[in-house]
């Protein structure tokens, strides 16, 4: 599915690192950022993740739910959460089916490993509708937070 801006978000429903189960639609009236990442504990993930870290104050100032996705284990997660004191909700997609959904699932990754996220970003309405999204075929190459937040900011 090619997601266009103006489109329903596919729903879906993954375990967090804290083995609860998220779904999409519990943050209606909320906009949302999915931030699909390729792997945990890399340091370009590290990066990014920390960047938002350290301005969720920014994100929640503009009604946004940020949401981290990767194909890793909820116990990967839980770990990485708690390594770099994480402070949003970082969701196992281990069957890959939600990187899938969203077209942001690469199946040749580096070192010969198989299947994971590209970089991808998504910022979702309240009402579930894709307003913004970026899916980067270079994981070195991050997300610009600043045009996120300008987006959210049209939102608001």
């Amino acid at each position: 599915m090619n997601h266009q801006i103006g489109l329903p978000a596919p729903e879906f429903t993954l375990f967090n690192s804290e083995k609860q189960e998220i779904n999409l639609r519990q943050f209606r009236g909320k906009n949302v950022v999915l931030l699909f990442i390729p792997q945990a504990f890399t340091g370009k993930c590290t990066e990014e993740l920390c960047s938002v870290r350290d301005t969720l104050s920014e994100f929640e100032s503009l009604n946004a739910e940020v949401l981290s996705i990767s194909v890793d284990s909820v116990f990967t997660l839980d770990h990485w959460k708690q390594e770099q004191s994480f402070n949003f909700q970082m969701l196992s997609d281990f069957n890959k089916d939600v990187s899938k959904a969203y077209d942001s699932y690469i199946e040749d990754f580096v070192f010969g490993m198989k299947g994971v996220s590209k970089r991808a970003v998504f910022v979702i309405d309240g009402q579930g509708i894709v307003r913004h999204a970026e899916i980067t075929e270079n994981p070195g190459l991050l997300p610009d937070i600043n045009q996120i937040k300008e987006v959210l900011n049209t939102l608001a």
